[in-house]
């Protein structure tokens, strides 16, 4: 990009430039002398990086920002480098200017950085963001960003901003809450996202929202997970499930689309308990194999207890996973299972002809031993494993082994998108109350077929809730919502909320609906999730510019830091002794 001191990006300059005349700009990156009167300088920037041709007397050292005119000539014969775009070309008769020295660099900028203490690279973010990787997944997310807006906005959809100091609505997770200096012993809390004013916006004839919403919830951090996060959020009036999810299929196949550079498969549509089934888990990773095969059938009145007398028997075969698991491998596959929530682990090594070895072969017919290896299609050399328990249990269970056993890193396999719907609208039963546990926030629409089902059966009530994945990562969740008040009253009942309750906790909310609400329906697609996948990456701190560590803490700026006790008097608050 030409601007007034600089003709071309470093990276930019090929041969068909070669004799002609340009000015680049940008940090050092190395400098090799070579003699008195000679050095070779790879000028960097966000593009790239060319060698230079320098006279030896001028002093440039790492990370000073330079600006050299020079004549484009190529490479002497045997001198090309092709793993460098530039690589067929050099600058000759370099003029340099030093535009701001640099102190040296506390650690290489380049990919040895890799392997530096995370602490210290975010202590100096502003030196690891000049590194090839960190400029390259910068760009990969504005990309993601303006291919995700590209397919919004000639669809209608219209971007508002809505609040970051709203009423704290803590039924979700904790809030970051900001004391209010003007009422004191007030508080707003910051959105965990902008879901009460998104519906306020349908009410209010919007038709079609969108915005790229910063959120923050007050949680512990981990590799998916930041205190600030930013997500697509997306609201639609007069929809069902299958027009939100055509909007965003088609949102975020062209966002891969515009990283990859070539064509991502469909995103496949599974429901909750097909998931569950098939995958052990809600997030399933549809990259590799290892389903969970379901045996239960087999061991009809078998003489193994164990077996016979669980609610749900399945097992997964690890191919060739004879060869790889030693005793003490499958001693810790056992463990892990047993911490997972299993009473046990059977293991089977199946060999030739269908025969198989195991502790507990013994113990079954050969009918059973047969069921086994035809229903899982074991092959010699193959490693079977069996959990025998609960259905959620095993399918949970069963769902992190094969998570453990087979998922690849983030950046191979490809990309594989698939939603999950029909998630359960509840989750158990508080043992308190005795009342269902909300699955969703409470304003999520129960399935249309089951909704007999609420006041008698409600943990067989399904929702109208959808999850959507990517290799295993979830990318987000939405829902068609409720928009009727008589129906968000028995949603209310159902969880134990009386009317004054859901007033005091929700009557800004909920009055606007008495005014005519539009059927309406959304979805929020995690930014940072979607980025860091697409980009390759197994953390999304990577993708985000001043990200926290995974203690909370801003290494470069220091942050959280205490204030002065004249701040903490005008917000009428009082700090109290650390134990």
């Amino acid at each position: 990009m030409k601007t007034a001191m600089r003709s071309h990006l470093c990276g930019a300059l090929r041969t068909e430039h070669i004799g002609a005349t340009v000015t680049v700009c940008g940090w050092v990156a190395r400098r090799r002398q070579h003699g008195q009167s000679l050095m070779f300088v790879d000028l960097r920037d966000h593009s790239g990086q060319v060698q230079c041709v320098v006279d030896g007397s001028v002093d440039v050292r790492s990370e000073y920002v330079v600006a050299v005119t020079a004549t484009v000539a190529a490479r002497p014969e045997g001198t090309i480098n092709p793993n460098l775009a530039t690589g067929e070309i050099e600058l000759h008769d370099c003029v340099v200017t030093v535009l701001s020295a640099a102190l040296p660099p506390p650690f290489p900028i380049d990919e040895r950085a890799d392997s530096v203490d995370e602490a210290t690279r975010l202590t100096y973010r502003y030196l690891d963001l000049r590194r090839e990787r960190m400029q390259r997944n910068l760009r990969t997310r504005s990309a993601v960003l303006a291919a995700l807006r590209s397919e919004l906005v000639p669809r209608e959809f219209v971007e508002v901003e809505t609040p970051l100091l709203m009423p704290s609505t803590p039924e979700g997770a904790r809030e970051f809450v900001v004391p209010s200096r003007q009422f004191p012993g007030s508080f707003y809390a910051l959105p965990q996202s902008p879901q009460l004013f998104k519906q306020l916006l349908m009410v209010g004839g919007a038709d079609r929202y969108f915005q790229f919403a910063r959120c923050l919830r007050d949680e512990d951090l981990r590799a998916d997970r930041q205190y600030e996060f930013t997500q697509l959020d997306v609201e639609m009036s007069f929809v069902d499930q299958d027009d939100v999810l055509e909007v965003i299929s088609a949102a975020v196949l062209t966002a891969a689309r515009a990283v990859t550079g070539g064509p991502v498969a469909p995103i496949e549509r599974i429901t909750w308990h097909e998931a569950m089934d098939r995958f052990g888990v809600d997030k399933p990773d549809l990259r590799f194999g290892l389903e969970l095969v379901e045996l239960t059938g087999v061991f009809t009145g078998s003489g193994f207890q164990a077996f016979a007398g669980a609610p749900s028997v399945k097992g997964i075969r690890v191919p060739g996973g004879s060869a790889t698991h030693n005793r003490k491998a499958l001693d810790a596959l056992t463990d892990r299972a047993k911490q997972l929530g299993a009473k046990g682990l059977v293991w089977m090594r199946v060999g030739a002809e269908g025969s198989l070895e195991s502790p507990v072969a013994k113990f079954l017919s050969a009918a059973e031993l047969a069921g086994i290896v035809k229903a899982t299609g074991g092959e010699d050399g193959d490693l079977l494993l069996l959990v025998a328990d609960e259905w959620a249990t095993v399918c949970e269970v069963l769902g992190q082994l094969r998570n453990d056993l087979g998922r690849p890193p983030a950046g191979e396999g490809g990309f594989r998108f698939v939603w999950v719907t029909d998630f359960p609208l509840f989750v158990g039963v508080d043992a308190q109350t005795g009342r269902p546990k909300p699955g969703h926030h409470p304003f999520t629409r129960p399935h249309p077929d089951d909704l007999d089902k609420l006041e008698t059966e409600p943990l067989a009530v399904r929702s109208r809730a959808y999850d959507l994945v990517l290799n295993g990562w979830e990318l987000g969740s939405g829902s068609i919502r409720i928009h009727e008040p008589d129906l968000q009253q028995r949603i209310f009942a159902a969880l134990g909320i009386s009317a004054a309750e859901a007033d005091r906790r929700f009557g800004f909310f909920l009055t606007p609906f008495s005014y005519g609400a539009p059927p309406h329906g959304g979805f929020a697609v995690g930014i940072d999730r979607l980025v860091a996948i697409l980009a390759g990456e197994d953390n999304i701190r990577e993708v985000i510019a001043f990200p926290k560590t995974q203690s909370g803490l801003d290494p470069m700026t220091g942050a959280p830091t205490p204030i002065d006790a004249r701040q903490v008097r005008e917000l009428g608050i009082r700090v109290l002794p650390t134990a």
